[in-house]
């Protein structure tokens, strides 16, 4: 493989930040945004689309006559950090969820959006030489994306088979997107049925609580599964197990129940005995237990930064340090050219003017107005101070994790603990009564930090990408202001039509009645509510914590015990207990079927290759359905129909559940059978 420079146009111009590439950036940035805020607020996982936005640029573009790498870096810088930013509906839902809004107002809601992700560019800007170019960290997704982007793009001194591969993964997203939006479209149809749950009553002899099991068949959540691998998936698979074969029983145990009773204590289960088994271990899992998994998150999530605060410390002071040996007034190499500090400057400021309007306007006509000056100055030094502050962490966790290993959860609980209690401060001082608007205000200015952390997460990714194919910082840097802009755009229709059609856990019913379970959102909402209100059930949350914590030295006890080779990531022994059944079982499917797919190819000749065409698959499975899904919405809205692809009657005496089986495992069969065989055709040149 020869250097990235050696792909230059023999006329010397540099093909790098065109019109074209922008257009097509931003057209991938809907579509993946899209994708990510309908699989994030259903499963609380979204997934880097670096790769996938490279394998399709390189394709389309390849048809464009002078086409070079830097083009294509573009378009999937743009497009990743669109994609990115969806991660936002990690907190934005909670003020529905609370009651502030109703609906998604455009424009407020783009300004949160754009604004926090502006200040998450410029912000990673001084952070490029610290911690992309002397930080000496891995960067795992920006390596894999660069060694992409070296096979694939016009003018490198390219093998035939890295022409055929980057056809075919152009071909393997397609029909993997293809077959699940197909298969979602049956299940919306009826023909399948989306999950399949049972609830029973255990015998005396084992307490007589209730308990139940669900399993959901969407092609989305099997490729999330692919993509989060077998470690974090048996993980999940160990919450969900300890939840509902442990903690539900026990609290709907009618011995154990009578015990905690005559603590003192009193729980939901016992005024529900009698129940259904569905309705007793489905109400007490719902109000009491996804409590617990609430604080199991925020240990697991605040221990993960705890362990990345000593090397965050130490990479960025030794980074800094040999930064200021460099000789003042040195000509940068192209390579080295970021946008000039007074402009980082000037558009910082520009956002912050924003935010501060934005912050105004939120306090008009609410107990807040009073103290508007205050609360507007001081949210602004904290997004200044803590954003830039988790623009370092969250840089740092991505190039030394990954970005979608980062735990940017963690940095919304942090800063929504932080901005609640210094609400509260505000109501002693002003003393005012608690009221709805303090809960708003502090979700919104935690959603401008939140917007910070998740693009400084995945910007400095991006960057040591551009950094590995020489591309021209800020080229690049620009493109990644248009992507910011791209994925906020899109975000509020997204979230208005999915609110309208389905809602979200906690709040308003949708019309169909289909809540998304908004994982994050509910838990940084239910936080903001139970620290300024007072009503938050902080028992189940400190039980949740300490199986947090009995579940981080279980993950420490495994690792020294195997020496490393087995771990129990807590963060995601968390999300399994705090994710529906049905969701967090297919998730471990994925996982499963990923790694028998991968063991399978171990040791061909194409072993390299399938692992490629595994992820483009699982990516194209995710946005296959997760586009019908936004698609769905829009047509229940549009129809005011829950169901306006029904082609079976509901109560029709029809197998839905049996055919989905047996349909989803040969589907699933077949495209890992198909896309071996195409790894094998791209690897012999048949």
């Amino acid at each position: 493989m020869t250097d990235a420079t050696a792909s230059a146009p023999s006329g010397g111009k540099r093909i790098e930040l065109t019109i074209r590439a922008l257009i097509l950036g931003c057209v991938l940035a809907a579509i993946f945004t899209a994708a990510n805020t309908y699989l994030g607020l259903k499963v609380g996982l979204t997934f880097a689309s670096a790769i996938p936005a490279a394998v399709i640029s390189m394709a389309l573009l390849r048809a464009f006559r002078g086409s070079t790498i830097w083009e294509n870096m573009t378009v999937q810088t743009v497009a990743s950090v669109g994609g990115a930013m969806s991660a936002i509906i990690f907190v934005l839902p909670g003020l529905v969820m609370v009651g502030w809004w109703l609906d998604f107002p455009f424009w407020e809601s783009v300004a949160i959006c754009a604004l926090g992700g502006v200040l998450g560019v410029t912000f990673s800007i001084p952070l490029r030489r610290a911690l992309v170019v002397n930080g000496g960290l891995p960067y795992p997704e920006g390596v894999a994306a660069a060694e992409v982007l070296k096979v694939g793009s016009p003018g490198a001194e390219q093998s035939d088979e890295a022409v055929r591969e980057n056809k075919a993964g152009l071909w393997v997203v397609i029909w993997g997107a293809i077959a699940s939006a197909l298969y979602g479209w049956l299940a919306s149809a009826r023909v399948f049925a989306h999950e399949a749950a049972a609830f029973f009553k255990l015998p005396a002899f084992l307490g007589g609580g209730a308990t139940g099991l669900g399993f959901g068949m969407q092609f989305a959540l099997l490729g999330a599964g692919h993509l989060i691998g077998l470690t974090v998936g048996l993980a999940q698979l160990f919450g969900l197990l300890f939840a509902w074969l442990v903690v539900v029983p026990l609290l709907t145990s009618p011995d154990f129940l009578n015990w905690l009773s005559g603590l003192g204590v009193q729980s939901l289960g016992l005024t529900l005995q009698g129940a259904p088994a569905e309705e007793l271990a489905g109400t007490v899992w719902s109000r009491e237990v996804r409590f617990m998994g609430a604080g199991v998150i925020g240990v697991a999530a605040l221990w993960t930064l705890l362990k990345l605060l000593g090397p965050l410390i130490g990479g960025l002071t030794s980074a800094l340090a040999a930064q200021a040996k460099r000789a003042s007034g040195e000509t940068l190499d192209r390579t080295e050219q970021d946008i000039p500090i007074k402009t980082v400057g000037v558009i910082s400021l520009v956002a912050l003017a924003g935010i501060a309007v934005l912050l105004t306007y939120v306090t008009q006509g609410t107990p807040l107005a009073s103290s508007a000056p205050v609360l507007v100055i001081g949210g602004l030094i904290y997004v200044v101070v803590i954003g830039f502050a988790v623009a370092a962490i969250c840089g740092y966790m991505a190039g030394l994790i990954g970005s979608s290993n980062s735990p940017v959860s963690g940095v919304g609980i942090l800063a929504i603990v932080i901005a609640s209690l210094l609400m509260l401060v505000v109501m002693g001082v002003a003393g005012v009564p608690a009221d709805p608007s303090f809960v708003a205000f502090a979700l919104i200015v935690t959603a401008v930090v939140f917007a910070v952390a998740v693009i400084a997460n995945d910007n400095l990714q991006d960057l040591k990408t551009g950094q590995l194919v020489e591309a021209t910082p800020w080229r690049q840097q620009a493109a990644l202001l248009v992507g910011v802009f791209a994925g906020a755009l899109i975000i509020p229709f997204v979230l208005s039509q999915l609110n309208a059609a389905f809602g979200f856990e906690g709040g308003p019913k949708g019309i169909a009645d289909q809540a998304l379970a908004a994982p994050q959102a509910t838990l940084i909402s239910a936080l903001a509510r139970g620290v300024i209100s007072g009503d938050l059930r902080w028992d189940l949350i400190a039980v949740g914590a300490v199986i947090g914590v009995a579940v981080i030295v279980l993950d420490i006890v495994v690792n020294r015990a195997t020496k490393g080779r087995m771990k129990l990531p807590p963060l995601a022994v968390g999300i399994g207990f705090y994710l529906p059944a049905a969701v967090t079982t297919m998730l471990v499917v994925g996982a499963v079927a990923g790694w028998l797919y991968e063991k399978g190819i171990k040791g061909t000749a194409f072993a390299d290759i399938g692992r490629r065409m595994g992820i483009l698959l699982a990516s194209g499975l995710i946005v296959g359905e997760s586009l019908f899904g936004v698609f769905n919405a829009g047509v229940i809205v549009g129809t005011n129909n829950d169901s306006p692809f029904g082609l079976i009657p509901a109560d029709a005496a029809w197998p839905a559940t049996i055919l989905a089986v047996v349909a989803f495992a040969a589907i699933a069969w077949a495209l890992y059978a198909w896309i071996k065989g195409v790894a094998k055709k791209v690897q012999s040149g048949e």
